[in-house]
């Protein structure tokens, strides 16, 4: 076969159009004979929410041995639900079965339904979305599957993939994990040495990447990254560079042509048996201080909570359009833009692009032209496009939503209104979802609930089925009762829960189960309403206790973002010689103004007002921009460093979208303390 037309076979998997010939399902099918389904979506046992919540609350083994029964697809069926010992951070799930993440995830709606989408690829220019079946997905995966096999990719190896988000990075995932490779994927802005440094911790011998990358209309040098990086990764014995632009590269001699190599690859691949506690990928975190975590997750615990909690929390039905904005180099894309959605044979949007480009209508155009009905996305973002008015929104027609998501930190009330009111015209459910890369799934959600039971707004308020939530007092004492709080930790271990760092089973322990012995430590703080639901106020570390009151800095936040003039705020605890504790308040005008006293006594009069005068930030300085992460995160710890003048130990900032901010700010702070010493 001619070169091009065998590149072109491979490439109309990234069209419309299905792939000539046979279902290529190797042979593979769910056995029911194993305790498995050959349903294709997540399912709880008979009952109702209240049922199923007492018995995942009185029994959470038993509840989740009867949940994977039905919903995954097992090779072999497990012997033991469950083995843990919190206090030496260990669990270890569905003992004894073996199943492959990529046949629940492919094969077995495949099976059923070949043509069904899995994937809408929402490509940088709007207007040129790619829809991909299942059977073109699966056709996908196997090429490249069997390409990392012909190049030595073997069981257990591990493999970076440094793309943007495309069908082919799912794919790439997807073939790691059908011949049990273990992927680490991470994110395209990453520089080279924060990729050389992931590489390096990992030990991956393989990296997947593409020649450029496209996102809000800019080109993104990707192949240029990966070929500084791997100058000093000397375990890469290969890159597959696939084509994202017509633009051409460099390739050295440990580059391979990705689609050419895909082109003569057999469209079947056997799929790899694989132990429920087997490794199926690292994904990196950044440590306060440190190089960055190396997060463990494995097979089928992952897998299963990923997919329950993407249908129950988004109440996902078959046929809806599941639009999770994620870039899939965080854990929210790999569990609802690709391993969730896909294991409950759903349609899953991959969002190339960003919420402003070509213009802050983008979201909403998306919504309109694809007609989706769940759409899950970051404060940070809510925030952003908030600034832009309601026009933006107000000019697509958005009458396919049916649930509106928040992820990453806890979503202000300014925020929460607007997305509720203007984008989800107060008809759609919105849910402030929290959870993290160490829980592998949502955790705490107002959904699933009985049915119109009230959601709070900017409150998680809920914990999902089989979490124990638990606040624990400053003597590592459980705290009874409601309107109360505490460090939230979870009492005992869930089916998505990481099992380690990699490497360093150690700094896992310290990190999460030395504080509370016996209790999974989130980091984060939390208070229990009257009612019972959970409120998040931020990291303890964000936590503050001034004149003996305890205040989380997210308050502080949500009560100055009501002032029409600032639309970002960052609220971090500094020593104070008489309170023990201030507040000092960073803020980012929306236009720049010769009135910025008037603002910061009016901000001061909000707190106030809010809650109580002893919250009032003593310092506020204005900045052009805060320190965020390429999630869209504010790295607060960041922001104290500045104003302790701790700049020899500013940790690990290969995260932050643009290191530059730390100087910005820096410089902004020192003629502060000019002025104020003046």
């Amino acid at each position: 076969m001619a070169l091009t037309a065998a590149r072109a076979r491979v490439l109309r998997a990234l069209s419309r159009w299905p792939p000539p010939g046979r279902v290529p399902v190797a042979g593979w099918s769910c056995r029911s004979d194993a305790g498995g389904s050959a349903g294709g979506s997540a399912e709880l046992p008979p009952g109702g929410y209240g049922v199923w919540q007492e018995q995942a609350a009185r029994d959470p083994v038993g509840f989740w041995a009867e949940v994977a029964r039905g919903t995954l697809c097992w090779d072999s069926p497990f012997h033991t639900a469950c083995q843990a010992g919190l206090p030496v951070g260990t669990a270890r799930w569905f003992l004894g079965g073996r199943l492959n993440v990529s046949v629940n995830c492919l094969d077995q709606h495949v099976n059923k339904s070949p043509n069904r989408v899995a994937l809408i690829w929402e490509r940088d220019e709007p207007g040129t979305e790619v829809y991909v079946t299942y059977r073109e997905l699966l056709d996908l995966t196997c090429r490249l599957a069997n390409t990392l096999k012909k190049y030595g990719i073997e069981k257990g190896d591990k493999v970076a993939i440094y793309m943007t988000v495309s069908p082919l990075s799912v794919a790439a995932m997807l073939a790691c994990a059908r011949i049990g490779a273990v992927h680490t994927v991470i994110f395209a802005g990453f520089s080279a040495e924060s990729l050389a440094g992931r590489i390096m911790d990992s030990g991956c011998k393989a990296v997947i990447t593409y020649n450029q990358g496209v996102r809000g209309g800019r080109i993104i040098e990707m192949k240029k990254t990966v070929d500084e990086a791997v100058k000093s990764c000397p375990s890469i014995r290969h890159v597959f560079v696939a084509q994202r632009t017509d633009n051409k590269v460099q390739m050295g001699d440990c580059d391979i042509s990705l689609e050419e190599e895909m082109a003569k690859a057999d469209s079947v691949c056997t799929p790899e048996s694989m132990d429920s506690e087997d490794t199926l990928f690292l994904l990196y975190t950044s440590g306060s201080t440190g190089k960055p975590k190396g997060i463990v997750h494995t097979q089928a615990g992952y897998l299963l909570y990923a997919a329950l909690t993407h249908k129950y929390v988004f109440d996902y039905q078959q046929g809806d359009v599941f639009g999770c904005v994620a870039d899939i180099g965080w854990i929210t894309g790999h569990s609802y833009v690709v391993y969730g959605p896909l294991c409950n044979g759903a349609t899953s949007v991959l969002f190339e692009s960003t919420p402003v480009y070509p213009d802050p209508g983008r979201y909403w155009e998306v919504v309109q032209r694809l007609k989706v009905n769940q759409f899950y996305g970051a404060p940070t973002a809510i925030r952003l496009l908030l600034n832009h008015g309601e026009e933006w929104v107000k000019r697509y027609d958005r009458s396919s939503l049916k649930t509106l998501g928040s992820v990453g930190e806890p979503i202000n009330n300014e925020a929460w209104q607007w997305f509720y009111h203007v984008v989800g015209e107060g008809r759609c459910t919105l849910l402030d979802t929290w959870w993290q890369t160490e829980t592998g799934g949502i955790c705490i959600a107002p959904r699933p609930s009985e049915e119109n039971a009230e959601i709070v707004p900017a409150m998680a308020m809920r914990p999902f089925f089989g979490i124990i939530p638990v606040l624990m007092d400053e003597n590592g004492k459980v705290v009874e009762g409601n309107d109360v709080s505490g460090a939230l930790c979870i009492a005992h271990p869930w089916p998505g829960m990481a099992r380690t760092i990699y490497g360093d089973h150690q700094r896992f322990v310290d990190a999460y189960f030395k504080a509370y012995p016996g209790y999974y430590f989130t980091g984060d703080g939390a208070y229990r309403t009257k009612k019972g639901y959970y409120q998040i106020t931020g990291r303890m570390d964000d936590v503050i206790n001034i004149s003996g009151h305890r205040l989380g800095t997210a308050e502080i936040e949500d009560a100055m973002a009501d002032h029409a003039e600032v639309p970002e705020t960052a609220v971090i605890g500094y020593p104070h010689k008489i309170k023990g504790e201030g507040a000092f308040a960073f803020i980012v005008l929306k236009e720049p103004t010769a009135h910025t006293d008037r603002i910061k006594e009016e901000l001061k009069a909000i707190v106030a007002s809010k809650i109580a005068k002893y919250a009032v930030p003593d310092h506020i300085l204005v900045v052009k921009r805060l320190p965020k992460t390429r999630s869209g995160k504010i790295m607060r710890r960041l922001l104290r460093k500045v104003i302790t003048e701790e700049l020899s130990s500013m940790g690990d900032t290969t995260t932050l979208d643009d290191p530059s901010v730390v100087k910005e700010i820096l410089d902004a702070y020192q003629k502060y303390k000019e002025k104020s010493s003046s």
